[in-house]
């Protein structure tokens, strides 16, 4: 497949508004600009990222999938993974995997603090982030038939020591099983190794989280080797992500509310095939660096 072919974006998300109307019509107040849509990303940022970030990718992580063939390659569905590292890497790995073969886009869900951080949540809305709210995944899973990237640990993953490393915490209260419930897609499981040793984090500082007003200010072994470039430089640790069968919830689509026993349970399952597919993925681990 020709990774240079454009994104085939849906139509319900390509609403583009022009900067030059023509000269018989008024000039609406529409916030968005170019090829920026409905939820603030750009797919000329996307494709600059893409080009930026592709060495990462294929030099520094030399990224593997496993089953990547399970990924739709059209409808909606959930991508649900593991979480780990100070700063993530898994999330722009598995974005930029997925729309540079599929050429389709991917949407991350993420906490709203990053939306309100200056120049920052404007580049992650640009890059295809949106603020972790069910109303928001509904609308791109079931009206816009989108892929959506979700990581049910959140900043429990992110934020754990390296000490607790591959240990995956709760999936919150389940509300992705809900979600995809809602929507009526597949969920879509996603178990990722290597992202934990790309920026370890050592201990945190509470008062400093308070400060900045952050989840959690990490003090990571590429800091102490580093200094403040380990902030943004992670170590190249070898990523491997394995892509597990597409799970469909045999309940009716639609409905406001569903059984709380039936989501925990169902989330609960999730988490247990990702974590017994993580250990699987590191007993045939060689080495962080080589895979």
């Amino acid at each position: 497949m020709d990774d240079s072919a454009p994104l085939r974006v849906p139509p319900a998300s390509a609403e583009i508004v022009s900067l030059r109307p023509p000269a018989d019509e008024p000039v609406l107040d529409d916030p968005r600009r170019g090829d920026v849509d409905e939820w603030g990303r750009s797919e000329r940022t996307r494709a600059i990222l893409r080009a930026v970030y592709e060495p990462f990718y294929s030099k520094w992580f030399r990224v593997e999938w496993e089953n990547f063939d399970r990924i739709p390659t059209s409808g909606g569905a959930l991508l649900v993974a593991n979480h780990a590292g100070a700063i993530p890497s898994d999330a722009p790995v598995i974005m930029h995997g997925i729309e540079t073969r599929l050429h389709r886009p991917v949407y991350g869900l993420a906490d709203y603090f990053f939306r309100a951080v200056p120049f920052v949540g404007t580049l992650w809305s640009r890059a295809g982030g949106v603020a972790a709210r069910p109303e928001n995944a509904v609308r791109l899973l079931r009206d816009q038939g989108q892929l959506v990237l979700v990581f049910p640990e959140g900043t429990k993953g992110s934020s754990k020591s390296f000490s607790d490393r591959y240990r995956l915490r709760r999936f919150g209260r389940g509300g992705f099983v809900e979600i995809a419930m809602r929507s009526g897609v597949p969920i879509v499981p996603m178990a990722v190794i290597g992202s934990e040793e790309t920026m370890p984090t050592l201990f945190k500082i509470p008062a400093l989280a308070k400060v900045f007003r952050t989840p959690y200010f990490p003090v990571t072994a590429n800091v102490l080797a580093m200094g403040p470039l380990g902030y943004v430089i992670p170590f190249p640790a070898k990523i491997r992500i394995s892509v597990l069968e597409p799970i469909t919830v045999d309940v009716e689509p639609g409905l406001e509310r569903y059984p709380r026993s039936v989501v925990l349970e169902e989330a609960e399952r999730i988490r247990g095939q990702i974590q017994d597919q993580v250990l699987e993925l590191l007993k045939a681990r060689h080495s962080v660096w080589r895979g």
